[in-house]
């Protein structure tokens, strides 16, 4: 993604401290066993996009896009991520954390919809800011998924919009984000329901 499109993407995520430690992406000792390597999206299997899409390399550790929201509740864990681009404001990210067992899963999956909300929540106490959150439900995939929404507004301007799911196979949890500039109405809601269908099925 052009340095244009991730600021655009993330600019109000930065205002608000976009911030985490190199730590975060290094496995901790005693950290899960391992178990076999969860696969992830195509590029192919994105949201449809005017310019398509291009994928990244698996990578250990998270994604920045993902440490503001998530990064405590995800240091005690396995986790790798592959990063999807396009050639204007669109962006994706994958992360796959390998937990170890399903009970252990349930309850990262849970922790991390909570996040989301809390999250949002962040965002709006942060001055110059403004962000709203909606669910989209929950899908019926494996273990099951839940997809989120929220958009940031910045006082000079900036608007950006995220559709974000948690989605469940045994003892790997899988979060999906997809980011654009734009609003609620420019979200791809029922495309994006697909794609982490297609992210919870391809695990394993």
């Amino acid at each position: 993604m052009p340095k244009r499109t991730r600021a655009g993407v993330l600019t109000a995520l930065a205002v608000v401290g976009l911030t985490a430690g190199a730590a975060l992406s290094a496995a901790p000792a005693g950290a899960a066993p391992k178990t076999p390597a969860p696969k992830f999206l195509a590029a192919s299997e994105l949201p449809p996009h005017s310019t398509g899409w291009t994928a990244d390399k698996v990578k250990g550790g998270i994604p920045e896009e993902m440490q503001y929201c998530f990064g405590e509740s995800l240091l005690a864990y396995t986790s790798s991520y592959r990063t999807f681009r396009t050639d204007l404001d669109t962006g994706a990210e994958q992360l796959n954390v390998v937990v170890g067992n399903s009970a252990k899963a349930k309850a990262l999956a849970t922790r991390l919809d909570k996040d989301v909300k809390r999250c949002v929540t962040r965002m709006n106490a942060a001055p110059d800011v403004e962000a709203d959150y909606r669910s989209y439900g929950s899908l019926p995939v494996e273990e099951g998924a839940r997809v989120h929404g929220f958009a940031t507004r910045a006082s000079w301007g900036a608007m950006d919009i995220h559709l974000l799911s948690v989605g469940r196979d045994g003892g790997t949890v899988t979060v999906v984000q997809w980011g654009q500039m734009g609003d609620f109405a420019d979200a791809p809601v029922k495309a994006f329901k697909k794609t982490t269908t297609t992210a919870v099925n391809k695990l394993y």
